[in-house]
């Protein structure tokens, strides 16, 4: 019998979280795989990245209906990878999945991912996408792009198939979770310490909202997240632009003194000319300086201690509207739970 244990970060959850855990719930009792193996999803670990939503108050009460919930409230919004390395902390099945919040993910695949970690002696299975995600036309070529530029020029051979939708051997993902620092992308830090990595074919469903959680600048911060997490080749990078530009100003250099010999006096002042080599050359310290700042500051927030995330003991406390009998309305605050309050009371 295998335990499965699910994380699930939860950020703008109030809508879809309910109907994944309620199918999750049909996993619960024993299951079997296509290929006869046992299991059963044992804990389905939900962890709260302070959404702008009312999430808080649904995984409340899925955590009273659902024995095998339990809910990880994290202090402020970290952001998805914080918040699954966070549930990964506090998982203890044999194994662990991580899906998103929306329900594009269908659970019954758990079961195909289980038979191919058998199968190919896996320790790391990803889902591999059959249809065309269910979002724009543009969001899914950059997506694309941003994943073939990061397999090409920063050497990530499997950043092309990195999913959020995946399996991965529990004892890994705990101890990966406690020492995973600030600033590390989870697809990349699990690329260091697994080498056996499987794929299995899935179809994605519709969201269950109508927006997704991501926007083209969240979108473009984990990317360059990426880039910074892919090690000292950024910074190769800066030193080839370097010998790059160098060559290219001593090709210009030669072609002026040939110019100047060539040409009695009958050259131009050379403003344009002296302006574009000024404003590459500038251009191109700036952007170097710039890597090599961004790199700085990762290793600074690993030197202060910056923690990747901190988890708290319950929500923040948050108004709950009653009415009264004699005026209008009137507000308290409550801590769901710990008053006997219906989180879901107004």
């Amino acid at each position: 019998m295998h335990a499965v244990s699910v994380v699930v970060p939860v950020y703008r959850g109030q809508d879809t979280i309910a109907a994944l855990v309620a199918e999750l719930d049909k996993l619960s009792g024993p299951a079997r795989t296509p290929a006869g193996a046992q299991f059963t999803v044992n804990e389905i670990v939900l962890v709260h990245d302070h959404g702008p939503d009312r999430s808080d108050v649904v995984l409340q009460e899925l955590e009273q209906t659902y024995p095998q919930v339990r809910v990880v409230w994290m202090s402020r919004n970290y952001g998805q990878d914080a918040a699954t390395i966070a549930g990964m902390a506090a998982a203890n099945g044999d194994w662990t999945v991580t899906m998103d919040e929306d329900g594009q993910h269908d659970p019954a695949f758990i079961a195909d991912f289980l038979d191919t970690a058998m199968t190919q002696r896996a320790d790391l299975v990803y889902s591999k996408p059959v249809n065309t995600r269910p979002h724009g036309f543009l969001r899914n070529i950059t997506s694309r792009g941003a994943k073939i530029v990061l397999a090409t020029i920063f050497a990530f051979p499997d950043s092309t198939r990195f999913e959020s939708y995946r399996l991965i051997r529990g004892d890994i993902a705990r101890q990966l979770a406690q020492v995973a620092s600030n600033g590390v992308y989870l697809d990349v830090a699990l690329t260091w310490v697994v080498s056996d990595v499987a794929q299995v074919p899935v179809e994605l469903r519709a969201e269950g909202r109508e927006e997704s959680g991501y926007n083209y600048r969240r979108l473009f911060s984990l990317f360059w997240k990426m880039v910074l997490c892919s090690g000292t080749r950024g910074l190769r990078l800066v030193s080839m632009l370097g010998v790059t530009l160098a060559l290219a100003g001593t090709g210009m250099a030669a072609w002026v003194v040939y110019h100047a010999l060539t040409n009695s006096g009958t050259d131009p002042e050379g403003w344009a000319s002296l302006m574009t080599v000024l404003l590459l050359c500038s251009g191109a310290l700036l952007f170097s300086l710039g890597l090599i700042a961004e790199y700085l500051g990762v290793a600074l927030h690993v030197l202060v201690g910056k923690p990747l995330y901190l988890t708290v003991d319950s929500p923040t406390p948050r108004p709950v509207q009653q009415h009264s009998a004699d005026a209008g309305q009137e507000f308290q605050y409550s801590n769901a739970g710990a008053r006997g309050i219906d989180p879901g009371e107004h």
